[in-house]
């Protein structure tokens, strides 16, 4: 497992203060010393430019709820070739919530997944172009979201794990090449490593799908690379240019060695 997805070994207690409804306000990437500490970590000697003209990371100011949070990432700058994109955490335990890999049909961007947020925190998204790495991003009020009790039984969600469900949306008329949106659901319990069993009140092994990978027939649409802070039961809604096939297939993997497959038909539309 790479260094930036370890889990600090230290389960200090963490806050589960109640979180209010979402509200929609302007705000902006925060000052973080957090972000000092970790940024060499996460990009190395690579320069850092402004990417608020390239893309925007949408996400609410207060969550819902702190361990499914809403996080859209949406290119502005239809002329960029985003090829990868890392969400950044600051405050959770571990902050490098998902590398994402697009392909040449993911373009512009266009895409939603759900993470846990521990604390109040900045939520940054740094793509990679040809022409160098752009940073944006908001910050968000949450509490609680890595150590939020998972809403299932343990042993019902084993029993489901690896389950898969697609649902397609309608096109995009206004686009010059045939665009669809489309939703993956995948069960699984993407277990953090700071939730309690709430029958023995022993900590649950971190547990969580690692990579995954979605196709059209042989044509590859995105990647990820996750870690603890993406949400139980992950979700991921993106438009993509559809080459005809008539289903889009999953592939993904977790940290106990676990292999998932599944071929879905485009036949709900929604």
């Amino acid at each position: 497992m790479p260094p930036k997805f370890f889990v600090a070994a230290v389960l200090a207690a963490m806050a589960t203060t109640p979180v209010l409804a979402a509200e929609t306000v302007d705000n902006p990437l925060t000052e973080s010393a957090t972000w000092e500490d970790l940024r060499f970590d996460v990009m190395g000697e690579r320069e850092l430019a402004d990417g608020a003209a390239l893309l925007e990371l949408d996400a609410p100011y207060r969550a819902h709820d702190a361990a499914t949070v809403p996080i859209i990432l949406r290119q502005l700058d239809p002329d960029a070739t985003i090829h990868r994109a890392t969400v950044v955490i600051d405050e959770n335990p571990a902050p490098v919530a998902a590398e994402l890999g697009f392909s040449a049909a993911m373009h512009p961007i266009d895409f939603e997944m759900r993470v846990r947020v521990n604390q109040y925190s900045n939520v940054r998204v740094i793509a990679e172009t040809d022409s160098g790495a752009f940073m944006t991003g908001r910050f968000v009020k949450a509490s609680g979201g890595c150590s939020a009790p998972a809403s299932r039984d343990p042993e019902i969600a084993l029993a489901s794990m690896g389950q898969m469900k697609l649902r397609m949306f309608t096109d995009a008329p206004q686009m010059s090449t045939p665009r669809r949106e489309a939703q993956i659901m995948v069960r699984h319990p993407n277990y953090s490593g700071l939730q309690r069993d709430q029958v023995t009140q022993l900590f649950i092994p971190a547990h969580f799908i690692d990579h995954m990978e979605v196709w059209q027939g042989d044509e590859l649409l995105f990647t990820m690379d996750g870690g603890i802070s993406v949400s139980e039961n992950p979700v991921f809604r993106f438009s993509y240019a559809d080459n005809g096939t008539t289903s889009l297939r999953v592939k993904a993997t977790d940290t106990e060695g676990n292999a998932f497959e599944t071929e879905l038909p485009k036949a709900a539309e929604g």
